[in-house]
């Protein structure tokens, strides 16, 4: 009578999963311990109670790239520096569509900035909370 060799048991794979797991988390325990800790009388800067200027007169830039302000459409960013005041030029604040490439806004910041405008701040979703 032939027997037939049984099949070998294979071996369990979590094993070794568990090990590199482990050894891991040694590694980054030991590498948090090395990194140099702040000075303890050190405050961190807070940004939640600054004073937020809203943005009543900044240029809307919608996803096509069309510009509006105050709901009206401009055909250029050279047309809305014309309709500034010179103290209104000093600070240009953009409120940009989220799907608008950055290269639109890139190209639209810096028509801008040779139209005129000393700086050019853009007020993103987050800015926007009081």
């Amino acid at each position: 009578m032939i027997r037939k060799p049984r099949p070998r048991g294979k071996g369990e794979p979590t094993i070794a999963l568990i090990n590199i797991v482990f050894l891991m988390l040694i590694f980054f325990l030991v590498a948090g311990t090395l990194a140099r800790p702040l000075d303890k009388d050190l405050a961190l800067v807070r940004t939640a109670d600054l004073d937020n200027t809203p943005p009543a007169d900044a240029l809307v830039v919608h996803a096509d790239g069309r510009l509006t302000w105050r709901g009206t459409d401009l055909d250029s960013p050279a047309a809305f520096m014309a309709e500034r005041a010179e103290d209104e030029r000093a600070l240009v604040r953009i409120v940009p569509d989220r799907e608008l490439p950055a290269t639109d806004l890139v190209r639209i910041g810096r028509a801008l900035r040779s139209a005129g405008a000393g700086r050019v701040v853009i007020v993103t979703e987050r800015g926007l909370e009081s």
